[in-house]
């Protein structure tokens, strides 16, 4: 996965500034905006059966909390 991190220069003008590489399947759930540090939950999940639908299963003790920021 990616998070864009993009600036507001204006109220209707923006730039993007990096584009930041993150596990796959993380999410965005939380910023501080007092540290700007975004808080993302993933987890591995285990490997896709083709003939099954929707999402593979995560794999049990895999979940973690991914802290981005500079």
């Amino acid at each position: 996965g990616t998070i864009t991190v993009i600036y507001e220069d204006a109220a209707d003008k923006y730039t993007v500034v990096e584009n930041v590489p993150t596990k796959q399947y993380a999410r965005t759930i939380a910023l501080d905006k007092a540290t700007h540090l975004i808080y993302l939950p993933t987890a591995d999940l285990e490997k896709p059966d083709p003939n099954q639908k929707g999402r593979p299963k995560m794999i049990t003790g895999s979940f973690q909390i991914l802290v981005i920021g500079k």
